[in-house]
């Protein structure tokens, strides 16, 4: 079998497609799909050679959960870096929705310190699961000249997974040193503010956004808002977005001005707060002085940006 280049290998894992990183991480190990299978065979993973040659020219794609668990097995196989060709699979194909909804983490997994968040929301009580899951997510931040964090716009397509829905929790957690009194909310399309909530100590804030109707479950909504941040003492470094309940598509924007260009930037993903990251690559600024990432198909967990000054 023709080995293939590592830059190769490297390049077809940071940019896909799926079935194009496979048959090109494969072919760099100089294994055939029988042998693949093998070793599958003795992870306790069972898939067929047809599958795998399926799977590495495009003409299938892995959708059930056996053959999810295949491709990560295959990145051991194939000594790939953790969820480097579960990354690459993109959204599922969609499944009709469980009454009960998406899956859902407490809010107190994705934000530190988890008492702090549990006594804020405390004072806005609701169920834990809020009725709600994304559909599609835009959120931009603009880091202004001061190096510090400046604004947040949020495009927010929304679905109710059950009736009587009204409303929307926005959850904000400052920079450290942030004064949070000064943190200012804009509920700007389909929506208006509702109880807002504020933790000095800890630089958070909670804010219902009341919709303008009350939504049934299958309604979708669209919702825009934003956060005007309050300047920390030190340059903002990162921006991070926990997901509870997941979600179908999220981008995230960074905008830079001119007088405040960062080195090196990178996308990365965590389970919870201070734990490793399991998924980074590095961005580069385009001529619009942005990064951006693009993540669909989310399970609960934690993405975000962050850049380098120095």
């Amino acid at each position: 079998m023709h080995r293939s280049d590592p830059a190769d290998l490297a390049t077809a894992l940071r940019t896909g497609p799926f079935h194009l990183a496979l048959r090109t991480a494969i072919a760099a190990r100089g294994l055939a799909l029988h042998r693949v299978r093998r070793h599958l065979a003795l992870r306790g993973v069972h898939v067929g050679v047809t599958s795998l040659s399926y799977w590495q020219q495009g003409r299938r794609r892995p959708e059930r959960p056996e053959s999810l668990r295949a491709v990560a097995a295959l990145e051991e196989v194939l000594d790939l870096p953790e969820h480097s060709l579960t990354r690459l699979l993109g959204p599922r194909r969609a499944a009709a929705p469980s009454p009960a909804g998406p899956p859902v983490r407490p809010y107190r997994d994705l934000i530190s310190p988890p008492t702090a968040v549990d006594e804020l929301l405390a004072t806005l009580a609701g169920p834990r699961d809020t009725g709600l899951h994304t559909i599609t997510h835009i959120e931009r931040i603009r880091i202004g000249p001061d190096r510090r964090l400046a604004r947040r716009d949020s495009q927010h397509a929304l679905r109710a997974h059950r009736d009587g829905i009204d409303r929307y929790l926005a959850l904000y957690q400052g920079d450290p040193g942030s004064d949070i009194t000064r943190v200012g909310v804009r509920a700007e399309e389909n929506c208006r503010p509702g109880r807002i909530r504020r933790d000095h100590a800890h630089h958070l804030l909670a804010a219902e956004l009341l919709l303008d109707r009350r939504l049934r479950a299958g309604d979708t909504h669209l919702l825009g808002y934003g956060f005007d941040d309050a300047p920390s003492p030190d340059p903002s470094c990162e921006y991070v977005r926990g997901f509870h309940s997941g979600a179908g598509q999220y981008v995230l924007q960074v905008t830079f001005h001119p007088a405040a260009l960062p080195v090196r930037c990178h996308r990365f993903a965590l389970r919870s707060p201070g734990e490793p990251p399991y998924d980074t690559e590095e961005l580069t600024l385009d001529g619009h002085r942005c990064v951006h990432l693009m993540a669909t198909a989310l399970r609960p967990c934690i993405l975000g940006i962050r850049w380098d000054w120095e």
